[in-house]
């Protein structure tokens, strides 16, 4: 057996060791890390026993979650967070929209993976139940887009002007793999700026490594969610007026390193390719995918309720020129918002909206509330992770990215940051007098009068 399964396979052991008898949040690292390391499409997975380690770790999550489930929904009862219940109400969308569905079999199989993918997210919620767990599950996710950053590394380009190759779950093109590593940027970033010495040199190899696998990759959608997200943290880094003594000049450092290594590692092949972004009339530019987007547009105002998944792809003959679908018959939206809209229509795109919406109304208290108690490590970690967020919907509204694993990572990962460090010790600290909580205009309460 190689070094590589011998140690995927003591993980695997040990994290679910680990969950069963002292922390619940080990499951949900065990099915991070089993999703990024995908032993199935690796060349040493078939020296491992043979077994489905995504499905076992998902089991672990759920029967983790059974065993401790009131400690577990004393500290975060699902119905606390709204963002779930629209996460809830998303899923309901596709089952609703099989009753109508152009492709029965391709929404019935896809519906069944997205209801997988809702299960692992709610029990996930439950089980990063502390700060601690928020931060190793954070880790576990840089980890595991490290090794994918290696593996880019160690493989090179090949196949032309770009990497292709490496798979994840549910993922079949390069495209959804690199905007599976684009969060991983921001993250990194927070490590540097906020960590020991030691932590810094770490991540410093880690951002480097994924740095590299994005110029190999060579995805115009990654490319735009990195510096999206980077950008918006590296201005905070800057220039928040909640930085401490000192950050500011690791924030100089930072910038300068950061560009010194993409200066680096970018070649006159990757800026060739970004270089299309800025032709709006070519086919092959990002830009130049706003004629799906506009076809999508006119398939829904034509049926609201949706078309089910695939749907766009059968309709895309009659509502796009050969030219425009360039020489193929069945095209896809490319872009997750699209991609929500057509497959469930305006309803369920509606839902997601509120998702979001409400993920970020929580964040903006959770942030302020850790600024009121001076937590600012705290409040970078939620920025950090909003930005990670913000990167990903950058990236994938370029390719269809709306049932991707890593989306709901992230919305996760916001949500269990408001939880751990806002809800949660908000409602410890809540005093049990509520009239001392009263604003002074409207007085003390007086007591009442027998006629």
């Amino acid at each position: 057996m190689s070094k590589v399964a011998l140690l995927f396979l003591l993980v695997f052991v040990g994290g679910s060791v680990a969950a069963l008898f002292y922390s619940s949040h080990f499951a949900f690292l065990v099915y991070q890390i089993t999703y990024f390391l995908n032993p199935v499409d690796r060349w040493w997975g078939s020296q491992l026993p043979g077994s489905s380690y995504s499905f076992v770790a998902a089991v672990l999550m759920i029967l983790v979650l059974a065993f401790r489930y009131r400690s577990l929904t004393e500290k975060g009862p699902w119905l606390q967070h709204p963002s779930l219940k629209w996460l809830v109400a998303i899923l309901a969308s596709y089952y609703l929209a099989y009753l109508w569905a152009l492709v029965p079999s391709a929404h019935d199989k896809f519906t069944f993976i997205f209801l997988k993918l809702t299960v692992v997210i709610l029990v996930a919620y439950k089980l990063l139940d502390s700060q601690k767990a928020l931060n190793a599950s954070i880790w576990a996710y840089v980890i595991g887009a490290t090794y994918i950053g290696y593996l880019a590394t160690s493989m090179g380009r090949n196949a032309g002007y770009r990497l292709e190759g490496i798979k994840l779950p549910e993922t079949g093109d390069v495209n959804p793999v690199a905007a599976a590593i684009v969060p991983a940027g921001v993250l990194l970033l927070y490590q540097v700026w906020m960590g020991n010495k030691t932590t810094k040199v770490i991540c410093m190899v880690a951002g480097a490594l994924v740095a590299n696998a994005l110029v190999l990759f060579n995805s115009r959608g990654a490319f735009l969610g990195i510096v999206v997200s980077v950008g918006l943290y590296l201005m905070a880094m800057m220039f928040s007026r909640h930085r401490q003594k000192g950050q500011r000049g690791i924030a100089v450092v930072v910038v300068i390193a950061g560009l010194s290594g993409g200066y680096y590692v970018t070649d006159d092949v990757f800026w060739e390719r970004m270089g299309t972004l800025e032709n709006l009339e070519s086919r092959e530019s990002g830009a130049g995918r706003m004629a799906y987007w506009w076809a999508s547009v006119e398939m829904i105002a034509q049926d609201p309720k949706g078309l089910g998944v695939k749907g766009f792809n059968r309709l895309a003959p009659f509502y796009l020129s050969d030219e425009e679908r360039g020489g193929t018959r069945f095209r896809a939206v490319h872009s997750m918002w699209f991609q929500a809209l057509t497959e469930i229509g305006v309803h369920g795109f509606l839902f997601f909206v509120l998702l979001l919406f409400s993920l970020y109304r929580l964040s903006r208290r959770t942030k302020q509330y850790l600024i009121d108690s001076r937590d600012y490590s705290g409040y970078f970690k939620v920025l950090a992770l909003e930005c990670a967020l913000v990167g990903y919907l950058v990236t994938a509204s370029f390719i269809n990215q709306f049932r991707a694993e890593i989306l709901y990572w992230m919305i996760l990962l916001v949500a269990v940051a408001s939880k751990v460090h806002y809800l949660q010790v908000s409602e410890s600290k809540e005093p049990e007098n509520v009239e001392e909580t009263m604003p002074m205009r409207y007085g003390p309460r007086l007591p009442r009068r027998e006629p």
